[in-house]
């Protein structure tokens, strides 16, 4: 049974092995134990009743054993696995060897170990043996274990050592055996970007306006307490290496790079640059584009986007209907068009995103919207910051307000031949990088999106997406919406009805 779904299937088979032993129970009720047959006649249906009644009470619990169901009754579900970690050892196509080393006298070694056993009865491919190191101590030493509480996969003739207690990490390590190929994630910086080794998990901007990630924000080029590390923890956990690039000291991004991320440059790009990122496109690559307020496109960059069939406005998108918390700029988006980025993905907010122009494509591409504000949402001019602009360009004033309502365009993915006679590329384009942020990351469905934005890129979308737990303090999120929900249920109708109860039984007993 997973987290909250009943196996219904194995729920008939349990009653039909009770209905079977009930059947069994009033047939010895019912039938008579003399005959008057005689005693050679007596005696071959004393025999034919035992022999059925045994017969019935192996059939059903054999049954039963190859059909076995887990009920776990506790409200946390403590007892069963994660439904993602089920769901990835039902995709298994190849035997995988699970060896789990765990201390006899630790509950939650013996919790892991009863969670792997359900897991193994899902798919037969998965062979699982659980070991304490302190009673068979020669298996743990040929097996180079030395701590409790590890799994050693192997599949394929690949080894993984995954330590710890929690079946989504294990699922993940299966995984991790199972992937034929090295998986590199390169974060570009250089221009401002969030860094990859940064793992503060509060990093709000200070200022004379206090906390902000919308537009205000943008004027700011250097954010040294902004970071992405969840997000690479994310992704090393999934088992990708993750690898630092700065384009500007190279001429072309490695063939070793699976993808791209370029998570909120806050700098211009250097017109070779954009074009080792065009190149690299062109030759079959994945790339995770936030661009933030705070970044403006140097031309070549500008015409790259323009042939993924984008344009980034130099606006902030402001969505009065669904937003986050009480901030209009912090836009919350809870629908999205079938893509497998998408798959699973609820309620995504973004701290001060920029919108998108579609333009005309050429048929070798295909695009793909993933993120659009509601229909009540508009966008509020913000000028470019000089010092981002290219050397020559003139800064000009900020464009009018067009506070006409609307859905815009939020996000993109696009995939095709960049150019002619090219291999198939992909790319996601966002118009946010703070909901990447460790901030923002581990909130509502952000990190399912990026994980799911990653794995596409990766060229893994076809395998279930198990992502591991991130601890966050506990806090209630609630858009605007939903705010005004609660604030005129608690606030008003239920001190109202009070009233109207009392004016009520008063009017009865006058």
């Amino acid at each position: 049974m997973e987290h909250g779904d009943l196996d219904w299937g194995a729920m008939l088979r349990v009653a039909g092995w009770l209905l079977a032993i009930l059947l069994l129970f009033a047939a010895g009720l019912r039938l008579p134990l003399q005959t008057g047959l005689g005693p050679w006649r007596g005696r071959l249906y004393s025999a034919a009743v035992i022999l059925a009644g045994i017969a019935v009470a192996v059939l059903a619990n054999v049954a039963l054993t190859l059909n076995d169901v887990h009920i776990d009754l506790t409200r946390e579900k403590a007892y069963t696995p994660s439904s993602a970690a089920l769901r990835a050892i039902e995709e298994l196509r190849t035997e995988v060897s699970l060896t789990y080393f765990y201390r006899t006298q630790d509950a939650e070694g013996r919790r892991a170990r009863d969670l792997l056993q359900v897991m193994a009865r899902r798919n037969p491919l998965l062979k699982v043996t659980t070991v304490d190191p302190d009673r068979e101590p020669a298996l743990a030493r040929l097996q180079g274990i030395r701590l409790y509480n590890a799994a050693v996969i192997e599949a394929e003739g690949r080894r993984v050592l995954v330590q710890g207690t929690d079946e989504t990490e294990i699922a993940l390590g299966i995984q991790r055996a199972l992937r034929g190929r090295a998986v590199t994630a390169c974060f570009l910086e250089g221009h401002g970007e969030l860094p990859m080794d940064n793992f503060e998990f509060h990093t709000h901007l200070e200022g004379t306006a206090g906390h902000s990630h919308d537009d205000a924000s943008s004027q700011v080029i250097e954010m040294p307490g902004h970071g992405i590390g969840r997000l690479r923890r994310a992704l090393e956990s999934q088992g990708y290496e993750a690898r630092r690039l700065i384009l500007a000291t190279q001429r072309e991004v490695p063939r070793d790079c699976t993808l791209l991320i370029d998570a909120n440059p806050r700098t211009t790009f250097l017109p070779a640059e954009s074009l080792a990122l065009r190149r690299y496109l062109e030759g079959g690559g994945a790339a995770l584009l936030l661009f933030d307020l705070g970044f403006a496109p140097e031309p070549e960059l500008a015409r790259l986007l323009a042939d993924l069939g984008l344009r980034a406005e130099q606006e902030v998108v402001i969505d009065p209907l669904s937003h986050y918390s009480t901030d209009a700029e912090m836009v919350a988006v809870a629908g999205y068009d079938p893509h497998p980025v998408t798959r699973g993905v609820s309620l995504t907010f973004y701290p001060g995103i920029r919108p998108f122009t579609p333009l005309p494509l050429p048929a070798r591409l295909r695009a793909f919207p993933l993120l659009q504000s509601s229909r009540d949402s508009y966008t509020h001019a913000v000028g470019a910051v000089a010092s981002r602009l290219v050397e020559g360009e003139p800064a000009g004033d900020a464009p009018q307000a067009t506070p006409q309502p609307g859905p815009r365009l939020l996000g993109a993915a696009v995939e095709g031949s960049l150019a002619e006679a090219s291999p198939p590329m992909r790319a996601v384009v966002i118009g946010d990088g703070d909901f990447a942020s460790n901030s923002f990351f581990p909130y509502m469905a952000n990190s399912d999106l990026l994980l799911g934005a990653v794995r596409w890129l990766a060229r893994e979308e076809r395998t279930t997406a198990v992502a591991t737990r991130i601890p966050v303090p506990p806090l209630i999120a609630l858009t605007g919406r939903q705010l005004t929900a609660v604030f005129v249920i608690a606030v008003l109708l239920m001190p109202l009805s009070v009233v109207l109860l009392g004016v009520l039984v008063w009017w009865r007993r006058r």
